[in-house]
Parts: structure tokens; sequence; C-alpha cells
């Protein structure tokens, strides 16, 4: 019997690697900044009240042009509306649930969601990041999801503390120069 169970559990899982299955991603933080939902809320309203409806009448355009099996308008402008339906349905159930965390913490050198963290390298360079949930980070602005090893390691760390920061480049060693709330203006 032991055996049989074996076989099954085999067997099921040579199903799943053959197979297209692909468990549901695990959800990020639900913590937002003010700016970070209205930014998705801006990009809802723009999907849902401009690009959609453009997009429909293309569709309906082509799609009056004769054979849909050969149309390269008609097929372009399906697989659009369905990428825009499938943000606009994410977004719609992600805003919901998301909490804007607007309160500065009492301690403001310590390191807590939104925080403006100023990391001084071995080398002297300083490199700055703003911790910010995963629905808005932005490597090119310095923001970085609270879901990151960077914000972990950070994360309740006070203005002069050392922090060793795992990277895939290896191990990296920082010195927290300034905390705040606020952006620097640097």
């Amino acid at each position: 019997m032991a055996g049989f169970k074996f076989l099954l559990k085999i067997l099921a899982l040579i199903i799943l690697a053959m197979g297209r299955y692909r468990p549901p991603a695990k959800k990020g933080s639900p913590y937002i900044t003010p700016e970070g939902k209205q930014a998705l809320d801006e990009e809802l309203d723009y999907l849902w009240n401009k690009r959609r409806p453009l997009v429909v009448q293309a569709l309906s355009a082509a799609a009056a042009e004769g054979d849909r099996s050969e149309n390269a308008e008609y097929i372009y402008r399906k697989k659009e509306l369905g990428e825009i339906d499938r943000r606009v349905r994410f977004l719609s159930k992600r805003v919901d649930e998301l909490k804007v965390v607007t309160e500065t913490p009492t301690k403001t050198d310590q390191i807590f969601f939104g925080a403006w963290v100023e990391l001084e390298d071995d080398n002297g360079e300083m490199v700055q990041y703003r911790i910010v949930g995963p629905d808005e980070f932005d490597a090119d602005k310095g923001f970085i999801s609270m879901d990151s090893p960077v914000a972990k390691a950070l994360m309740k760390k006070l203005q002069g503390d050392d922090v060793v920061i795992e990277t895939p480049g290896g191990v990296a060693n920082y010195y927290i120069s300034r905390v705040q709330y606020q952006g620097f203006d640097s």
C-alpha cells in the first residue's frame, strides 16, 4: 500500500511538471503610499475611460473590414483589449485591498514603510532609496518594494546603524547616514 501511494505521488509530480500549471504568485504586502494609490487610481481611470474605448473603436473598425482570421489589425486589437481588461481586473481587485499609509512613525530616525534612506557603502558612495509598497516600486526613482531583500534588511534599523545586505553580487556593507519621511532635496 505504501508503494502505491509513493507511485501516485511520483505520477502527480510528473503530471505537474509536464503541465502548464503554475501556482498562484504570492501576493505582495497590501501597503501603499498616498502617491502610489493616486497613481494606481489614475492608471485604472486612464485604461477604463480613455484607452479601452479607443481600442474598442479600432477593434470594431478592423472587424468591419472582413475576414477576421487573416486581419492582423483585428488580431492585434483583440489581444490589446485582452491585456487592458486583464490589467483593469487586476487593478480593480488590488486597489480595494490596499491600505494607504499616511502616518509618519513616532521614531523618525528608524526605518519603516515610506522612509527615505541614504546609505553609504564601503567605498564612500552614497545611494538613496525610498521604501514603498510592491505596487509602486521604481528602480529609476530609487523606490524599492518593502518585500525586497534590501528593504527587509533595512526595516527597523536606525540612522547611524551598519547593515549587511546580501545581494546577487555578494554581501554588501552599508552605513545608514540619513533616514527621513520626506524626499531628499539633494
